[in-house]
């Protein structure tokens, strides 16, 4: 198969499965709010999530010279595991950190409103990392997708309730 047509079936594929309807079930904790949190985890799932994308990553770029059928099906397989993870990244930030863990301040609280967007924005860094994570295959870019959750690590270490 020439590496054009190859190249046009692996976009087709990877376009469809981000069009086509998920059955996806966010894994980010209920919206009740219950007061059920674990936020420990939570950082653990996406800090595998960004591993889970790494790999991908590299077995991507490994795997798109292929010609064989069986590698192009594992290279679609890959793409599809890759931005799978990275939208649950996305999902968790959105529906569990940005929902529920933090919370606003007004303007008005000087160093508390201070803290509050350096939150927002580490956390947006996050989504941001996700998503350039499922425009390229660039293990530089999971690795920055790495950093970013590491940032945000240290603000729910020891915070575990039910």
């Amino acid at each position: 198969m020439p590496l054009f047509l190859t190249f046009c079936l692996v976009s087709a594929v990877a376009i469809a499965s981000f069009w086509l309807p998920s059955t996806h079930i966010a894994s980010a904790h209920c919206q009740v709010p219950c007061g059920i949190y674990d936020d420990e985890g939570r950082i653990d799932q996406i800090r595998e999530d960004a591993v889970t994308i790494t790999k991908a990553t590299r077995l991507i770029n490994e795997l798109a010279a292929s010609k064989t059928a069986q590698d192009q099906n594992q290279l679609v397989r890959w793409i599809n595991t890759k931005e799978a993870h990275a939208s649950n990244i996305i999902t968790t930030i959105s529906e569990y950190f940005l929902t529920q863990k933090i919370k606003p301040v007004p303007s008005t609280e000087g160093e508390a409103y201070t803290a509050y967007l350096q939150k927002l924005a580490a956390h947006h860094q996050v989504m941001v990392a996700a998503m350039k994570t499922k425009q390229k295959a660039d293990p530089a870019v999971a690795d920055a997708l790495k950093t970013s959750i590491e940032n945000i690590a240290p603000m729910y270490q020891h915070d575990h309730k039910h």
